[in-house]
């Protein structure tokens, strides 16, 4: 990939950042389709991302910004112009400038995640879902799981305001059953989603007991960094179908590239993304047609 002074620049802004996979996703498809951008990985403290957003959009070689841990909560109160969605979550994790300098925020996170369990054949609707974590990415995670019809959604997160402030905005945005639950026990739950911080670090501990999620149900877990993890191994372990979240990114990336003015590309990703799985998932977990067919 060769940089150069006309190169149209991308941002994946969070902190910590070494867990974040976007910027490997995108500079593949830029230059598999020998496109002048790049994107670079930035770590910015909490207290300093209005001010480093605001900064890189004075600059016109900025294309845009995507956002992980745990920025896409604070995020969406600065956008100037958030989504719809972004709004309903309470959470962005795509940004870009405007015409009239406005910082627009949109929020793709709850696309890719259903989009990873219709690919896995994971269902959803009308069924009962432990989420577990309440930021961001559980907020996306929420949202597109109530507006796709889940009978209940159980939010367990250490920090209980938080997960009971989630539940109230599911309940009253889509009159669907939403509680804060006291435990992280998944028995009688039909999906079990780790949105939480819990599998980065090695010392982390698994963050249900695997052994009481029955036998009927399936596991995703969305992190990055350590698949796969803890959760998806023991899960596996039992014959559970449990998934990593690369998925999640990949096909939310469509997404991504139409916000950022690459509507082609989003095209192309959108007819062939097994060099994307291949980049992403570690070949034990690979699922067997790309593995068989390696491009």
């Amino acid at each position: 990939m060769q940089i150069t002074g006309t190169t149209r620049v991308f941002f994946c802004i969070a902190d910590p950042i070494d867990q974040v996979r976007a910027p490997e996703v995108f500079n593949a498809i830029f230059s598999r389709h020998g496109i002048d951008a790049v994107m670079v990985p930035l770590c910015v403290p909490a207290a300093r991302l209005e001010a480093t957003l605001r900064a890189l959009f004075e600059s016109p070689t900025v294309g845009g910004v995507s956002l992980s841990i745990p920025h896409k909560a604070a995020a969406a109160g600065i956008a100037d112009r958030p989504t719809a969605a972004a709004r309903a979550a309470n959470a962005v994790n795509a940004v870009r400038r405007n015409a009239a300098g406005e910082l627009e925020g949109d929020l793709f996170d709850g696309l890719g995640f259903t989009g990873l369990l219709d690919r896995a054949g994971i269902g959803y609707a009308g069924r009962r879902v432990l989420v577990l974590g309440a930021g961001g990415a559980a907020s996306a995670v929420t949202t597109a799981l109530a507006a796709a019809g889940v009978a209940e959604i159980a939010l367990f997160d250490p920090d209980r305001p938080k997960a009971q402030q989630l539940a109230a905005l599911l309940v009253r945005d889509f009159g669907i059953v939403a509680n804060a639950v006291a435990s992280n026990d998944p028995a009688g739950y039909d999906l079990i989603v780790n949105a939480s911080p819990l599998g980065l670090k090695p010392t982390d501990p698994v963050p249900v007991d695997v052994a009481s999620i029955a036998e009927h149900a399936a596991v995703c877990d969305i992190l990055m960094k350590n698949q796969p993890t803890p959760l998806v191994r023991a899960a596996r372990s039992r014959g559970l179908v449990a998934e990593p979240g690369f998925d999640m990114l990949i096909l939310q990336t469509p997404f991504y590239l139409d916000f950022f003015g690459y509507p082609e590309l989003a095209a192309s990703v959108r007819a062939d993304d097994s060099y994307l799985r291949e980049l992403l998932f570690p070949a034990e977990l690979l699922p067997p047609e790309i593995a068989a067919n390696p491009s």
